[in-house]
C-alpha cells in the first residue's frame, strides 16, 4: 500500500501512521525526518539541501522530491510506504506524479476547525523532558506539573490559539486542494476524526479496507 496522509495540522496524522504503518509492516515517510537525515548522511541530495539552509534559503520541491525519491528505493518501502508531511501543494503533487512515484491513495484524516483549536490550545508540554499532556484528554496527576520528572508543564507557541488558527488558514488555502486533486484521480478516501483515537482508527482501517 503507497499511501499519502492528509488533514490539518492536529487532526492526529501521526498517531493514524503509527498505527497504519505496524498493521501493514510498511515505513512511514516524514519529510521533516528524513531531510534530517539526509543531511546527516550526506546523500547528494542532501549536499544540495545543505547549500540552501546553510543559506537561509527554502529547500526546493525538485530537491525535497529527489529527497524522498531516495528514501523510497530503500529496500522497507517496497512493500509500501506512508508519505506524511508531502506534497503540501497542487506543484508538489504534480512534480511528484512526474518523478514516476505513484500511489494507490491518499487519505483525508477530517476534523473540524474548532474541534482542532480546542485540541491543540489544551496541548501542554513538560518544558524539562518533553512529555505531553492535555487540559481535558490527558491531565497531569498534579495541575501544571509533569507527571515523569516533575517539570513545569507549558503551552507551546505552535499550540497558541492565534497561531493554531494561523496554521488553519494556510492548510485550507494550500494544502485542502489536494483532496480535489486526488479525487480526480479517483485517489481520495476519507475517514472522520473522532473524540478517541481508538474511534478514529476504526474510521482510518475502514477506509483502507475498501480500497
Amino acid at each position: 500500500m503507497k499511501l499519502i496522509l492528509l488533514g490539518a495540522p492536529g487532526a492526529g496524522k501521526g498517531t493514524q501512521a503509527e498505527i497504519i504503518s505496524e498493521k501493514y509492516n510498511i515505513p512511514t515517510i516524514s519529510t521533516g525526518n528524513i531531510i534530517r537525515a539526509a543531511l546527516k548522511n550526506g546523500t547528494e541530495m542532501g549536499l544540495k539541501a545543505k547549500a540552501y539552509i546553510d543559506s537561509g534559503r527554502l529547500v526546493p520541491d525538485d530537491v525535497v522530491i529527489g529527497i524522498i525519491k531516495e528514501r523510497l528505493a530503500q529496500s522497507d518501502c517496497q512493500g509500501g510506504f506512508i508519505l506524511d508531511g508531502f506534497p503540501r501543494t497542487i506543484p508538489q503533487a504534480e512534480a511528484l506524479d512526474n518523478m514516476g512515484i505513484a500511489v494507490d491513495a491518499a487519505l483525508s484524516i477530517e476534523v473540524a476547525d474548532r474541534e482542532i483549536v480546542k485540541r491543540m490550545s489544551g496541548r501542554r508540554v513538560c518544558e524539562k523532558c518533553g512529555a505531553s499532556y492535555h487540559i481535558e484528554f490527558k491531565k497531569p496527576d498534579v495541575e501544571g506539573i509533569c507527571n515523569v520528572c516533575g517539570g513545569a508543564l507549558v503551552i507551546r507557541k505552535d499550540d497558541e490559539p492565534d497561531t493554531v488558527i494561523d496554521r488553519l488558514d494556510i492548510y485550507h488555502k494550500q494544502t485542502e486542494p489536494l483532496k480535489d486533486y486526488y479525487k480526480k484521480q479517483d485517489k481520495l478516501i476519507i475517514a472522520h476524526g473522532q473524540q478517541a483515537v481508538s474511534d478514529t482508527t476504526k474510521m482510518v482501517l475502514k477506509a483502507l479496507s475498501e480500497i
